[in-house]
């Protein structure tokens, strides 16, 4: 493999040239992706090695950790280069994580053009379409002539992120059209802009959430989108690779939550940051385990009593879990979507209970079969109760799984708040104090045989 090439290179400085050479032939995107793999020590070595273009090039692939290393390490004129390189968007996202003197001594070392851009961004709140729009854009006038337009894009919007729309304002920077670059090509120059351009603009709010932003690009299969603010002037757009990035974050941070994961762990992340990520995690569903144990604690007589519950409740636990989580998982990826909203509750609510009743039949009837195999011949009551039980708390579980994240979305919460864990906790609890407390009443009233 060439990264295992560029690995070996790097210990052998006779081969130094070569690594260049390889390095600056490469995409951007796969420099980036090399460097970062590359141990810390020799990361800045790499790069140096890098051409002022690639160098340029390959800094907004790397992650933003990597970033603020090799900033530590370059000169301030390397530096100020590759950040003012940079389009404003990623440099919000990497001041995010410099600490405060560093961007400041940056900020004051921009063009004031940048330094207005990247002020502006970071002004608006995080996760919002403020904050991850570009204000590298292409922005006409309504009066041009399709020949006029093509020749201002030409000469002043080379260096915009996307041109395969432009944006067209009034006198006051209004949003007021929208006109991609394949009309422009294939219509007669002197034709007037606001003649070709539709006024159908899809847009967005800066304070729209970038999650809103992501499906409403989706829904409409959207390169770009365009960014305005209350007064619907134009102040950026946001690009397909953002939306990308937005999908993909949004989606790491659900997957974590509802497996009980805080913060942002990689695969690869190092074992301090696994364990303090999760540990909080893990010393919470405990604390929450106590209250299942809590529970089951004033039936010990109970379980000594009839000695099958101990292999029948372990069962409970699993398969109950298991049809909340499933319930959980498809209601939150539905609401992440945008496929449902709050309003939709009842309709969710009804499916979820049709296909519990049939889920809670059959797992009613394998429970019970299986408790009459385990059972003694004076303990195979048990059977009938367990089998009861089990389809009440397969009721209860997609019950749960639907209206918790449901509930969350009303009071305009996350509704990945609610982990897999709290609810497996919760189902336990429920469960187990109902079975026993059935099994004890079944010991005590109609005294059946032990």
């Amino acid at each position: 493999m060439l990264t295992e090439d560029i690995r070996d290179l790097l210990t052998d400085t006779t081969d130094l040239n070569q690594l260049k050479w390889d390095l600056n032939r490469l995409q951007p995107v796969d420099v980036g992706d090399y460097i970062t793999q590359l141990p810390e020590q020799q990361r800045a070595i790499a790069f140096r090695l890098l051409n002022k273009a690639q160098a340029i090039d390959v800094f907004e692939y790397l992650p933003t950790e990597v970033q603020e290393e090799l900033i530590n390490s370059l000169h301030d004129v390397q530096v100020v280069q590759l950040v003012e390189a940079m389009s404003p968007d990623e440099r919000a996202e990497l001041f995010d994580e410099l600490p405060a003197g560093v961007i400041k001594r940056l900020l004051q070392q921009l063009s004031s053009e940048e330094r207005q851009a990247t002020a502006t961004i970071l002004g608006y709140p995080e996760g919002t379409a403020g904050r991850v729009m570009t204000t590298e854009y292409v922005r006409l006038r309504q009066g041009l002539t399709v020949g006029e337009a093509l020749s201002k894009i030409r000469r002043q919007d080379e260096d915009k992120e996307t041109i395969y729309y432009a944006y067209v304002t009034d006198d006051n920077r209004t949003l007021v059209r929208v006109v991609s670059l394949r009309q422009l090509l294939f219509t007669f120059p002197d034709v007037f802009i606001k003649d070709i351009a539709s006024d159908r603009v899809i847009k967005v709010r800066t304070e729209t959430p970038q999650e809103e932003v992501a499906r409403i690009m989706q829904r409409y299969d959207l390169i770009a989108i365009p960014v305005v603010d209350r007064e619907d002037r134009l102040v950026g757009i946001v690009t397909i690779d953002d939306v990308m990035d937005i999908l993909e974050e949004e989606a790491t941070e659900d997957i974590q939550k509802l497996a009980g994961v805080s913060g942002d762990e990689a695969a690869l992340s190092s074992p301090l940051l696994t364990i303090r990520n999760r540990l909080p995690w893990l010393l919470g569903i405990m604390a929450l385990y106590i209250g299942a144990a809590s529970a089951i604690a004033p039936f010990q007589s109970v379980i000594a009593a009839v000695p099958v519950l101990a292999v029948i409740m372990p069962i409970f636990s699993n398969t109950g879990g298991t049809v909340g989580i499933q319930s959980l998982t498809v209601t939150i990826r539905g609401l992440g979507v945008g496929e449902v909203t709050a309003k939709d509750t009842l309709k969710i609510l009804r499916k979820e209970l049709l296909a519990g009743l049939g889920t809670a039949l059959a797992l009613a009837t394998t429970m019970f079969l299986l408790s009459l195999i385990w059972a003694q011949p004076q303990e195979r009551w048990v059977a009938l109760i367990a089998g009861m039980v089990m389809a009440t708390n397969t009721i209860v579980a997609v019950t749960l799984g639907t209206l918790l994240p449901m509930g969350l979305t009303r009071l305009k919460l996350d509704p990945a708040l609610i982990s897999g864990p709290l609810v497996t906790t919760m189902l336990d609890t429920i469960g187990f104090l109902t079975f026993l407390s059935l099994i004890s009443l079944a010991l005590n009233v109609f005294h059946l045989p032990t």
